[in-house]
């Protein structure tokens, strides 16, 4: 399934429209906590377990749980992975205006580690430390249907 990907600029645009956009940070609880894109809500499409990283099984479920099917939302991880994964799970549920924002918060980074493409960090683009509660995983899992 085609996601339509925009750079951290053409993100912070968007955000910054009045067109409803919402920044939807699948990183880790972790990850999200260190920095993130202001205003963003976290969802993670991973989860720390015992044994490394897995799926969070709950992902679509939660993004349901707190967005209409025709929510405006743009995906965003640290490097632009998984990021595209959970725009393309989304879309297969039925939401209709998923993006992805190419390079995630820290830059897409070839086989070597160089940056290939820029993230919202490394653009020098806002980075927030402190959000409203209601912005993390912990309250978007347990809130009540749209």
């Amino acid at each position: 399934m085609d996601v339509k990907r925009y750079s951290p600029e053409e993100t912070k645009a968007l955000l910054d429209s009045a067109q409803g956009y919402v920044y939807l940070d699948v990183r880790t609880v972790e990850e999200f906590e260190a920095g993130h894109v202001p205003g963003a809500k976290n969802i993670p499409l991973m989860e720390r377990g015992l044994l490394g990283m897995a799926a969070n099984p709950h992902f679509v479920d939660v993004v349901q749980k707190n967005f209409a099917k025709d929510a405006k939302l743009v995906c965003g991880c640290q490097r632009g992975v998984r990021s595209l994964k959970a725009a393309q799970m989304l879309l297969a549920a039925g939401f209709a205006n998923v993006t992805d924002m190419r390079g995630g918060f820290g830059g897409e980074t070839d086989h070597c580690g160089c940056i290939v493409a820029p993230g919202w960090a490394t653009s020098g683009l806002p980075v927030a430390i402190d959000s409203p509660p209601t912005d993390h995983y912990s309250s978007l899992k347990s809130s009540q249907a749209v």
